[in-house]
This record gives structure tokens, C-alpha cells and sequence, in this order.
């Protein structure tokens, strides 16, 4: 009752106090991606554009695949002007399967889809010596769920009042997208990803979430 009572008051600070988990790793997944010198990026469900914006200055042209029509149009207006910077309405399944990319990145979106196909697909997307990047979802499980939570439950606050001090009356418009209970563990992911991203670099991370980078054979 007591663990109850404190998630539900730690709930109720993080809605008066706003911040994206996912927005939080938009540096480090630009980073990964201009490592690699990408110069044609994908970004699988790019939501307003907040990662194309930063993906932008690291390559030739980026490209943001977003299904849901309103939010795909905020993006659009965003890059109204940039000939390099371009979104699509559509989902994975809509991009343009014949395309080979230099990087693609998906951030919280692979868990709203089935996980083997679509890393198998975004493998068969990749150039030779392309880069996947990807900050993902999982589902925790076992006895010890509460106490791997614990330092996200503790910095979630911290980084609310950091990033967002001022009390909030409503939820950010990029904070506003449907989303998904995560269905795989981290485990079942790191085995799906040793199967079908021979080399993946997979590590679990600080809010819920888990990174995965894999880079596709240069021959």
C-alpha cells in the first residue's frame, strides 16, 4: 500500500511537471547517428520533429515517417522551408520499402510493432554499413521490478523541476501521442536482436527505457 500510495503522489508530480523520457535521449541518438556519418536518415514515428531537428545538422537529408495525420502536419510546418528535411504521413509499413538508408532511428516507437519482422525489416532497410539506432520499451517483470526502478522513480522528479519548473496545465503537445504497454522483456529482445542484428549493442537505461545500436556489413 505504501509503494501504491508513493507511485500515485510521484504520478501527480510528473503531470503538473512535464518532461519526455524520449526527448531526453534525442542528443545521444543524434550523436550515434553523426558517428556514423549517415548522410540519408529515416525516423520511424518522428511524432513533431523533435529528433529530426536534431538529426538535421549531422546529415545531407532526414526523413520522418509519422502515421498520426496531426502531428504529421505540425512536423511538416516545421521543416516547411528546409528542402533536406522531409515527413511523410505513414507508418513503418508505409515507408518506401525500396529505399536503402545510411541510419534509421526509432525512439519508443518499436514496441507498438511486431518485434522480429520489423528488426528483420529495418535490417533489409539499412545500406551496407548503415546504422540502426534505436531507444526502446520493454516490460520489467520479476520480484525485483521495484528495486530496478527505484533510481528512475527517484530522478524522475529531480528532472521534472529541472526541465520543467513551472506547473503545467496541460500535457505538451509531443507528449500527447497514443501510446503502448510494452509486451516483450528486455530479455526477450536482446535474444530477438542476437537473432536478427547479429552484433547489436543493447544496454538497459535510466527511465524505462533501453538502447540498441547495430551496424549493417559494409559489404
Amino acid at each position: 500500500m505504501m509503494a501504491m500510495s508513493l507511485l500515485t503522489r510521484l504520478n501527480r508530480f510528473n503531470r503538473r511537471h512535464p518532461w519526455s523520457h524520449n526527448d531526453h535521449y534525442g542528443p545521444w541518438v543524434a550523436n550515434q547517428v553523426a558517428a556514423s556519418g549517415a548522410r540519408h536518415v529515416l525516423d520511424v514515428g518522428c511524432g513533431t520533429g523533435n529528433l529530426v531537428a536534431l538529426l538535421r545538422p549531422h546529415a545531407a537529408t532526414v526523413t520522418g515517417l509519422e502515421p498520426d495525420p496531426e502531428t504529421a502536419r505540425i512536423a511538416a510546418g516545421r521543416f516547411a522551408g528546409d528542402p533536406g528535411a522531409g515527413v511523410i504521413q505513414a507508418d513503418f509499413a508505409g515507408r518506401d520499402q525500396e529505399r536503402r538508408w545510411d541510419a534509421i532511428t526509432l525512439v519508443a516507437v518499436l514496441h507498438h510493432l511486431p518485434l522480429v519482422p520489423t528488426l528483420r525489416e529495418l535490417r533489409a532497410g539499412l545500406a551496407p554499413g548503415g546504422r540502426l539506432v534505436i531507444v526502446g520499451c520493454f516490460r520489467e517483470d520479476g520480484p525485483a521490478k521495484l528495486l530496478t526502478d527505484l533510481p528512475a522513480l527517484l530522478a524522475n522528479p529531480v528532472m521534472g523541476m529541472i526541465k520543467h519548473p513551472a506547473r503545467a496545465e496541460t500535457m505538451p503537445v509531443h507528449m500527447t501521442a497514443p501510446t503502448a504497454e510494452p509486451r516483450e522483456t528486455l530479455a526477450e529482445i536482446r535474444a530477438a536482436a542476437a537473432r536478427e542484428l547479429p552484433g547489436a549493442r543493447i544496454r538497459r537505461r535510466l527511465f524505462w527505457r533501453y538502447t540498441l545500436v547495430y551496424d549493417a556489413p559494409a559489404g
